[in-house]
């Protein structure tokens, strides 16, 4: 044979390897899947528990709509910790197991088929099928099919949120295949994370939003496909949720053990400390704690004293989200960066743990804590391959030294931080003058923290007398909830402490916070404006990871750029659950990656069975 046929023949039998589909029950990111195609129920559930009752929740805040898919307005899932409840205003995604929906309790990566009965996709990852489920259904009875599926696609990168066009950039083209049969095909091959993003993705009803305004806000409950509807709701105060009967989805594997409850209430509340009281006198069932001296203080009351309500410190493996002062690097304030080091320096966390929160926190010194992802060493082997082509753009010392934050006897700021911190800010420009730092042209160095929980203001009082000792003028100001939502949208604030939810096997949303091309987004995460040519290749290597190896290393090389730039000055974390609950319910066990209360049942039906 002709050397250019073989070498034609060879090319062509590369490509078609390449293009060798894949078809499987779910989708692991990286490995395999723990659970295979016949399995019954997840081992962390009890296939067998009884359905009935209610459960009572509370919610931190309010909601203006319930949407929760646009820019416009605070949904019900937007109250802080709502997710952990197991229950939304979410529509059902094609797969169940990664994102906010149903995130798996075992697996750090992994999805099954939910309304998706299987999926296939390519040996190079350059496109993927959704084979749909026929007795899928909403909860009109009418059928799901793939042009539901097209619909909510187009419909959430056009008109959704912003972050939809971000996570699901990359998508060439949607082919229907069949009413139960629908293809993505990508602009480029490799993208097993675009493949998980769109797993992810709610399936809308086509027939209902057609003639609604999609981008609006709403007090009609949107019509679903999953194990709960709406069915009573009092704006910004209330909703419940009953459990649907004839539920398509309820002896499907991945759903079998879960959603046990026939009602579920939830009452929103404006302030915590009326929450908590309402909780010890019984007015709902599951307090989240988030609020050291409370959990140390605060539950000696009969109901705990006699047994009836349980209060559990429960371990687990979750990353936790990024809690940190933010700086708005689109204001001048923070441009330099030995101005944001030296706010670092005057941040006394050992003296705030100890005076205010009994001891119980860990200092964050990465944006991934309690993972793998935390780059908590000098950088090594992959890392350091990655980091080593920018050592023109990095500090010296990020080669060299693991990051440290300045630690205190928890006495007081010591004098070498204020020292430091003022050696910093002169060669930043500014000068004592009288009782304040001033730049050349006379400005004083002066910003605020903008807060939406008034209950902050005693944790950041002493940050800003430190900074006062230098000469550095902040204040706190705090604002209700639509206002604050409002400023962050449009990014009008100097200095806020913001929490970022992180996942298991980070991706797309690091795009989201930290990308250049997000930095002038209204309504986006990036909100310390960061734009750094580094970060932004980083995030490339991230999202084109091959491996669980490939993945962490890309992570940890953008903590560590991310944390040696100073954008933020880190707070503190714990690494488990803290909850109090009525002691009613039952469960088999806490998963490693998640709270698992969508598995709960209560006890007195066990009895009744």
């Amino acid at each position: 044979m002709h050397p250019i046929f073989l070498l034609l023949l060879c090319l062509s039998t590369s490509l078609a390897a390449l293009a060798a589909p894949h078809e499987s029950h779910g989708y692991a990111q990286f490995g395999t899947l723990k659970y295979p195609a016949d399995f019954t129920h997840f081992s962390w559930v009890n296939a067998q528990a009884p359905k009935g009752g209610t459960l009572r929740l509370m919610a931190a805040g309010t909601f203006d709509t319930l949407n929760p898919y646009t820019f416009k307005g605070s949904s019900p899932s937007a109250a802080p910790g709502f997710t952990q409840y197991g229950i939304s205003e979410f529509n059902e995604p094609l797969m169940a197991g990664t994102g906010v929906y149903d995130p798996s309790g075992d697996e750090p990566s992994s999805s099954y088929g939910l309304i998706a009965r299987s999926i296939e996709y390519a040996d190079n990852r350059s496109w993927v099928v959704f084979n749909l489920r026929r007795e899928a259904r909403f909860h009109d009875g009418i059928p799901i099919t793939a042009y539901d599926v097209a619909f909510s696609y187009r419909t959430l990168i056009r008109d959704g949120h912003p972050q939809y066009r971000t996570n699901l950039k990359g998508v060439k083209r949607v082919d229907i295949l069949g009413r139960h049969r629908i293809r993505f095909v990508f602009d480029q091959p490799d993208n097993g994370l675009l493949l998980m993003r769109l797993g992810e993705l709610p399936v809308l009803p086509q027939h209902y939003w057609k003639d609604r305004d999609f981008k609006a806000t709403t007090f009609e409950a949107p019509l679903g496909s999953g194990p709960y509807r709406i069915t009573q709701v009092q704006p910004g105060r209330r909703v419940m949720f009953e459990r649907v009967r004839d539920w398509w989805g309820e002896k499907l594997s991945v759903n079998r053990g879960k959603y046990n409850f026939d009602r579920v209430e939830v009452e929103f509340y404006r302030d915590n400390t009326v929450a908590f009281e309402a909780f010890k006198v019984g007015a709902f069932d599951i307090f989240l704690e988030n609020q050291a001296k409370n959990w140390a203080s605060g539950y000696q009351f009969p109901a705990v004293q006699r047994g009836d309500v349980i209060r559990a410190e429960i371990p687990h493996q979750i990353p936790t989200p990024t809690q940190t002062l933010f700086m708005n690097t689109r204001r001048a304030v923070f441009n330099d960066i030995r101005v944001r080091e030296a706010l670092g320096l005057m941040f006394d966390f050992q003296w705030t743990n100890r005076a205010l929160f009994y001891d119980a926190y860990r200092r964050s010194e990465s944006y991934y804590p309690n993972s793998d992802f935390a780059a908590t060493d000098t950088p090594r082997g992959a890392e350091w391959l990655l980091l080593s082509p920018y050592r023109q753009q990095l500090p010296k010392a990020l080669f060299s030294q693991a990051f440290r934050l300045p630690g205190t006897e928890g006495r007081g700021i010591p004098r070498e931080n204020m020292r430091r911190a003022l050696q910093l800010l002169g060669k930043a420009g500014f000068r004592p003058t009288g009782e304040r730092l001033e730049n050349a042209q006379g400005q004083p160095l002066r910003f605020e923290i903008l807060l939406v929980n008034p209950r902050l203001e005693r944790i950041l009082q002493p940050y800003v007398e430190n900074l006062s000792r230098i000469g550095i003028q902040a204040r706190i100001r705090s604002v209700d909830s639509a206002q604050y939502k409002q400023r962050l949208d449009q990014y009008d604030f100097d200095m806020i402490l913001m929490t970022l939810p992180q996942s298991l096997s980070p991706g797309m949303e690091q795009w989201l916070y930290f990308h250049s091309s997000q930095a002038d987004v209204k309504g986006g995460r990036n909100y310390a404006g960061i734009r750094n040519p580094v970060i932004d290749e980083l995030l490339q290597k991230l999202l084109a990871a091959r491996s669980r190896e490939e993945q962490i290393a890309a992570a940890r090389a953008i903590d560590r750029v991310l944390l040696w730039n100073h954008y933020s000055i880190p707070n503190w974390f714990i690494d488990h659950h803290r909850l109090a609950y009525r002691n009613r319910f039952a469960h088999v066990t806490t998963p490693p990656y998640t709270l698992g209360l969508r598995a709960w049942w209560l006890k007195d039906l066990e009895k009744a069975q």
